[in-house]
């Protein structure tokens, strides 16, 4: 998969990224950017659920592992930690993923992720294991 490639990707309908709102502003393998709406993704205290956050940082960095991985393999997710600074209540928030390590087997990602006044709310580490596409 190109830069281009993932750039163009729209998350078909009844996905998950599509059910939380998330839209990627950049990809490529150095770097993902993506924002999600608070709104919809809160829990029931009416604050922005830690799990949407790693939604997000999951998302992001697995979007840009899989633009390093190249054609004819995948980037699959196998580890994830995320720490929680502080809480967002409206707005949308911003994620943005760099790459910590590009191998040929293993790629890993910092995430940050953002409220509207540029305060991290989260910052996460997710770790993606390259594999060859099975065929069919």
């Amino acid at each position: 998969m190109t830069d281009t490639d993932a750039l163009a990707l729209t998350p078909p309908p009844g996905t998950l990224m599509d059910r939380m709102g998330i839209e990627l502003l950049e990809v490529s393998a150095d770097r993902a950017v993506g924002t999600m709406p608070v709104a919809g993704n809160v829990q029931p205290f009416g604050l922005l659920h830690g799990g949407a956050s790693a939604v997000l940082a999951e998302t992001l960095g697995s979007y840009a592992a899989n633009a390093h991985a190249g054609p004819g393999r995948r980037a699959v997710g196998i580890e994830l930690s995320c720490t929680h600074h502080r809480s967002a209540t409206e707005g949308v928030v911003t994620g943005t993923a760099t790459a910590v390590h590009r191998g040929g087997r293993v790629a890993t990602y910092d995430v940050v992720v953002e409220d509207p006044r540029g305060r991290r709310v989260c910052s996460a580490r997710l770790t993606c294991m390259l594999i060859d596409v099975r065929p069919g």
